[in-house]
């Protein structure tokens, strides 16, 4: 049996890699990806970083494997590891499974035996808590709000209801022009609390806002860039 190695990426520094993530990106014979031009990217630009010398014979295949295409995908990544091949499992950037595909998966390999070894690394999740101020002794993350109004408006009155059972830090995804529908739906339900959001965490211009809801529209609803975490606690 081959083994399934679940690989994080930088979310935006290079040098966030680390080696065995590099030893595992570099010797494994196929790579699960979400997008393969994005990660056929990133081990280009890893391989000259770092002066990976790699026979050609040796370079890894790479197979698309994203939402869409997951429920086909996972026979034949099983099939390629039960015929004693390694894999490995990359998102675009981050942690992979963490809002985003692969759960399916793993739970499919536990099924079949085959050994499943997740690697530490990026996430944009806790680099965001750490840097936020907010307590860290507890958080709940929610991932992406719904994409119906409805569905959304009873996301945020069971962040509401749940807060008034124990107190936590709660972490969103957000994407940059919804930023401005999502905060004025925080403040419908739950007031013009203080909020941080963090943006472009790692890279050149990464921001790590604080203040209220109110102070946040003025700041980030005309001028919203890149992939928003949205943090506040109750």
């Amino acid at each position: 049996m081959g083994i399934l190695y679940i690989v994080p990426t930088p979310i935006g520094n290079l040098q966030d890699i680390t080696t065995r993530a590099l030893e595992i990106l570099f010797s494994v014979p196929y790579i699960a990806c979400e997008d393969t031009r994005k990660t056929g990217q990133l081990l280009k630009l890893l391989k000259d970083k770092y002066a990976i010398v790699q026979p050609k014979e040796k370079t890894a295949q790479l197979l698309p494997y994203y939402d869409q295409v997951e429920k086909e995908r996972i026979p034949h990544v099983l099939n390629i590891l039960q015929n004693d091949f390694d894999v490995a499992l990359v998102s675009d950037a981050g942690t992979p499974l963490i809002s985003d595909p692969g759960f399916k998966l793993v739970r499919a390999c536990h099924d079949a035996g085959i050994q499943v070894v997740s690697l530490p690394g990026a996430s944009s999740v806790i680099v965001a808590l750490t840097a936020s101020g907010l307590p860290t002794d507890k958080f709940s993350f929610l991932g992406y709000p719904p994409q119906k109004s409805g569905h959304r408006k009873m996301f945020y009155e069971d962040i509401k209801k749940s807060s008034e059972i124990f107190s936590t830090t709660y972490i969103l995804f957000e994407a940059p022009h919804k930023i401005a529908k999502t905060l004025d739906e925080i403040e419908e339900t739950l007031g013009n609390i203080e909020i941080v959001l963090c943006r472009e965490l790692t890279k050149i211009h990464e921001e790590i806002w604080r203040g209220t809801i109110e102070e946040a529209k003025k700041k980030f609803s005309k001028t919203a860039r890149g992939e928003f975490v949205i943090l506040f606690h109750l």
